[in-house]
C-alpha cells in the first residue's frame, strides 16, 4: 500500500495517510516517509490510536532512540518508559500536576521557539509526538521552518551567521522565564554545549538556520551582541510565512525533524488533561566536531 503525502502549507508540513502504524512497515514505506519529511520537514499521521510499544517501534525504525533528561535527576520517579518523554501535565499518579508543581513550571519552557535536544552534545535528528487525550481548546503546536527562513535572509546576513557557533542548555531557555530549581547534579550534566548556527540539512541539500531557545551564547562574540543577534533570528524566523499551526486531533501522531524546524506548545486549561508521548530519534553525530 502506498502512502498518500498532502501538503498543510506553503513552506511547512505535510499530511500522510495510507498507513496504519499498529502494524510493522517495510522499508519502502519507511523510505517514503524520510523522503516526505526531507521535503516538507513536519508530518502528520491522523488517526493512529497507537501503544507506546508501537510508537516506540516505529519510531526505532528511523534511528537510535533517547532517554529523557528527566532521568538526570535521582528523585525523579517515571510515569513512562525511559525512552519516551512524557509531554503531559499528569505526575506519576496519572494525577494533574498543581500549579506550584516544579516539572509543570519547568515545561512552561516547551511554549518558547525550540528545537529538542539541542542542549545535548548530539543533539536530536527526529520528534515523534502521540496524542493521547488533549484539552478541549488550545494546546497548539507551531513549527517553524528554519530552510525556508534561511532562504529569506538577505546575502550580507547568511555571510555574517556562516560559521558561527552557538552555546546551548537548557539553563539558558529556563532561566528565560525565571526557573531555576536545578539540582547540582542536573546543572552538571546541562553543562552548555556547541551547535553550528547555520547547517546543511542533509536530506534535502538545503542550507538551515539552527537556532533555539536553549541557544544563550555565541562563541567569540559579546553576550550583549550575541543576545541580540539570537533574538533577531528568533523574530525573523518565526513570521507566519514560515509557520505552521497544528491543532490537535486524539490518535494524530506527528514527526517533526529538529535539524530544520524549530516549534512550541501553545497554552491551554491546565485543568484539563493533556497527555501526550514523544520518542525521540539522536542525529547520531554533534554539529561542532571537537575534542571532548
Amino acid at each position: 500500500m502506498s502512502i498518500t503525502v498532502e501538503a498543510l502549507h506553503p513552506a511547512i508540513g505535510a499530511r500522510v495517510t495510507g498507513l496504519d502504524l499498529r502494524e510493522p512497515q517495510p522499508d519502502a514505506t519507511i523510505a517514503a516517509i524520510e523522503d516526505a519529511i526531507n521535503r516538507h520537514a513536519v508530518l502528520v499521521f491522523p488517526g493512529q490510536s497507537i501503544t507506546d510499544a508501537q510508537q516506540l517501534e516505529f519510531s526505532a525504525r528511523f534511528g537510535t532512540l533517547e532517554t529523557t533528561v528527566r532521568a538526570y535527576r535521582s528523585d525523579f520517579v517515571p510515569r513512562l518508559d525511559l525512552r519516551i518523554a512524557d509531554i503531559s501535565n499528569l505526575d506519576h499518579n496519572n494525577q494533574v500536576r498543581t500549579n506550584d508543581d516544579r516539572l509543570r513550571l519547568n515545561a512552561l519552557g516547551n511554549r518558547l521557539w525550540h528545537s529538542d535536544s539541542s542542549f545535548k552534545r548530539v543533539p536530536a535528528r527526529y520528534s515523534l509526538l502521540s496524542a493521547r487525550v488533549i484539552p478541549s481548546e488550545g494546546g497548539e503546536t507551531q513549527f517553524a521552518d528554519m530552510r525556508a527562513a534561511w532562504d529569506a535572509l538577505p546575502d550580507k546576513m547568511k555571510a555574517q551567521l556562516e560559521g558561527l557557533v552557538c552555546e546551548h542548555t537548557q539553563l539558558f531557555s529556563r532561566a528565560r522565564i525565571g526557573f531555576t530549581d536545578w539540582s547540582e547534579e542536573e546543572r552538571a550534566k546541562m553543562a552548555p554545549v556547541p551547535q553550528v548556527l547555520v547547517r546543511t540539512h542533509p536530506g534535502s541539500g538545503r542550507k538551515s538556520l539552527y537556532l533555539s531557545s536553549h541557544a544563550g551564547r555565541i562563541r567569540g562574540m559579546p553576550a550583549p551582541e550575541a543576545l541580540m543577534l539570537l533574538l533577531d533570528l528568533n523574530e525573523h524566523a518565526t513570521q507566519p510565512q514560515f509557520v505552521y499551526s497544528h491543532r490537535w486531533t486524539v490518535g494524530d501522531l506527528v514527526m517533526w525533524d529538529n535539524r530544520c524546524t524549530m516549534h512550541r506548545a501553545r497554552a491551554y486549561d491546565e485543568t484539563q488533561v493533556r497527555d501526550m508521548h514523544r520518542t525521540t530519534v539522536s542525529d547520531g553525530v554533534p554539529t561542532v566536531q571537537e575534542a571532548a
